[in-house]
């Protein structure tokens, strides 16, 4: 389920695109499983189709999605390769949150037992 926050500071196609990773990460959405299409996405969750389809364009230019011309949009499989852009964004995000942790005296113990905690989640 897509939920949107019309206070937030991320823009609705950021949000879309962010709801539909976390129901990719969580499973709801399996690797090559058809997204909804631009025009049920945008009736569900009230919004206009040009939002929709710039999410899944967000979500495409960042590996999560492919398209299908004439089909429609599905969940890529997970990239075996570790030099994707995708990834070393993500790993300089997670560089600067842990920075932060320690700045705030956050122990190892306790951002592991975090790492831990998704991976056990992920594996569900």
């Amino acid at each position: 389920m897509i939920k949107l926050d019309y206070k937030s500071s991320l823009s609705l196609h950021e949000q879309i695109a962010n709801n539909i990773k976390n129901l990719i990460f969580n499973g709801a959405y399996p690797e090559h499983s058809q997204l909804p299409s631009v025009r049920e996405m945008s009736v569900d969750i009230t919004v206009n189709p040009n939002t929709v389809q710039k999410a899944y364009k967000l979500l495409e230019n960042d590996g999560y999605i492919y398209s299908v011309k004439g089909k429609g949009n599905f969940v890529a499989p997970v990239s075996k390769d570790e030099n994707t852009e995708t990834k070393k964004n993500l790993y300089a995000d997670l560089e600067k949150t842990i920075k932060e942790l320690a700045y705030l005296k956050e122990s190892k113990k306790s951002i592991f037992e975090s790492i831990d905690k998704i991976y056990k989640e992920m594996e569900e």
